[in-house]
């Protein structure tokens, strides 16, 4: 599960935008969808979903870039406006009230392994995941994987 520490910040590469993300994040996913990979340019994406007030801006203004999406609902990346570094992401289903904050972000990305990978059925051969991960083909059922505090904290945001 993720790291207990409160407080995790982190920014671009420029250093322009700074963030802190105020409490652990709901969950965190390596997702292995196609869309991912070609979006990171990497074989996979590892975001920390958190409530959207709970990640603090420190410094600079990400800008919002919206980018098409396999639902057709395309997704909202915020990127530094200097680096073009994506630092998070709002999805449709979570609307605005939460962001995906891209661990590869943070200044100690160590601290936050994912919780479960998702869509693995498209993961990319030669990645080997860990014999005990949890792992999924696709997505999976939230009420019954994400622990009890992470259930509650999502029951308060859609009372909103």
């Amino acid at each position: 599960m993720a790291s207990n520490t409160p407080a995790h910040d982190g920014g671009c590469t420029c250093r322009n935008v700074r963030y802190r993300m105020t409490s652990k994040p709901l969950f965190v996913h390596c997702c292995h969808c196609r869309w991912c990979q070609r979006e990171t340019g990497s074989a996979f994406v590892l975001n920390a979903m958190i409530e959207a007030d709970r990640v603090e801006l420190l410094a600079g203004e990400p800008e919002m870039v919206l980018t098409p999406s396999e639902s057709g609902k395309g997704q909202k990346i915020w990127r530094c406006p200097k680096c073009r570094i994506a630092v998070w992401s709002n999805y449709p289903g979570a609307g605005e009230a939460v962001r995906f904050v891209r661990v590869g972000t943070l200044d100690n990305p160590d601290a936050l392994p994912p919780d479960i990978h998702i869509f693995t059925m498209s993961k990319q051969p030669w990645v080997v995941l860990p014999e005990d991960a949890a792992a999924v083909p696709e997505f999976y059922d939230v009420r019954k994987t994400w622990p009890a505090e992470s259930l509650e904290r999502g029951k308060a945001l859609r009372r909103g």
